[in-house]
């Protein structure tokens, strides 16, 4: 079977209404796809099983599941192609800016007055399609992002999920695991050394001391890397790697409800961060910021991401979630810009799917 049959068997599933996860690993030129053979909505609250798993922001102890035991696997080479992506220009939405800001205000407020060293806020823009085609929003998001963790998954109790996600939650095999601190943002420029500033440093140093902290708990050995500059489609982040060896006991339900969810989407203190979230960001995130990925039982390996740099797709109408990290030395206007880069993201997919007058 090769792409363009796959992408045809996708869009029967959708039309039937038949729920499927198409997915490629990061840095893989693979293409692993699941089609349920019914439309049961299946959920698991122990990671054990083989398939994919899709995980919301507010995790407690279940989440949705494409079994593999269901489902028609197939595995298939991706030929990467020339493709350019450009910028789409969103018109300014000031109302919408004023309330960010002044939500981001209140957050620095909290942050100042020693509540929380970090709090990750968050917003969405729906934007309206025209002639939308799930085989080319397929096409688009592979061939845009080579080195990211691509997926799209469709359930009809869950709509259409797709996005293009640069962080590890969790990595494992056998007893061995990797994971990740991604914070700090900026836009990638060929002609610009990158330099990052003290708030993003910071940022950054937040994340890695709370994983590691979390993950003491759970492992025999540690090993944290340098930070460096990581490249993710147009955006730039500071990155640190944490590999090591899990306990005996220790299951991937157990490492998983350790991590998530990170303080690079939640804040530190984590309770305190995700409490001040659902009740001062106005909206439910869903699966933004949740987790997701295969779990191969067999070979006792799961690759779990963050669902970052991702949309909804509902009735011609997708949902763009983004956010950013707040400490005490953000800056509120730059911190909405920054959400605007990351929208890019996705919007570049879309773009010849978007209605233009909304613009």
């Amino acid at each position: 079977m090769d792409f363009n049959s796959v992408s045809e068997k996708i869009s029967r599933h959708f039309i039937e209404k038949l729920p499927f996860v198409i997915y490629s690993l990061l840095e893989s030129n693979s293409i692993q796809a699941l089609f349920q053979k019914n439309n049961t909505l299946h959920t698991v609250k122990e990671l054990n099983e083989s398939g994919f798993v899709l995980a919301p922001f507010e995790y407690q102890n279940s989440a949705y599941f494409i079994p593999e035991n269901e489902s028609e696997s197939i595995q298939i080479d991706f030929i990467k192609e020339d493709f350019k992506l450009s910028s789409v220009t969103v018109s300014e939405d000031i109302i919408v800016e004023n309330d960010y800001i002044k939500l981001l205000n209140k957050t620095i407020e909290t942050i100042e007055n020693g509540e929380a060293s970090k709090i990750v806020i968050s917003h969405l823009k729906d934007f309206q399609l025209q002639n939308f085609s799930i085989e080319k929003l397929l096409k688009r998001l592979f061939l845009a992002y080579p080195t990211a963790f691509r997926y799209i998954w469709f359930h009809p109790k869950t709509g259409l999920w797709c996005g293009a996600s640069p962080e590890i939650l969790v990595k494992t095999e056998n007893n061995s695991f990797k994971t990740m601190a991604l914070a700090g943002t900026k836009p990638y420029s060929n002609d610009e050394a990158t330099t990052w500033r003290p708030k993003e440093k910071d940022e950054q140093k937040q994340v890695t001391d709370m994983i590691v902290g979390k993950l003491k708990s759970v492992s025999s050995t540690l090993n944290v890397s340098d930070t460096y500059t990581h490249k993710a489609g147009s955006l730039l982040h500071i990155r640190t790697d944490i590999t090591g060896k899990l306990n005996s006991e220790t299951t991937l339900t157990a490492i998983t409800e350790a991590l998530h969810p990170t303080p690079a989407v939640c804040g530190n203190p984590q309770q305190f961060a995700q409490n001040f979230i659902l009740k001062n960001e106005g909206y439910a995130r869903e699966f933004y910021t949740g987790f997701l990925g295969p779990i191969n039982q067999t070979e006792s390996s799961a690759t779990l991401m963050v669902n970052l740099r991702c949309m909804k797709i509902e009735q011609n109408k997708a949902r763009i979630f983004v956010g950013g990290g707040i400490t005490k030395d953000s800056n509120p206007k730059e911190e909405w810009l920054e959400t605007q880069n990351k929208m890019q993201t996705m919007l570049q997919v879309l773009q010849p799917m978007l209605f233009y007058e909304d613009f």
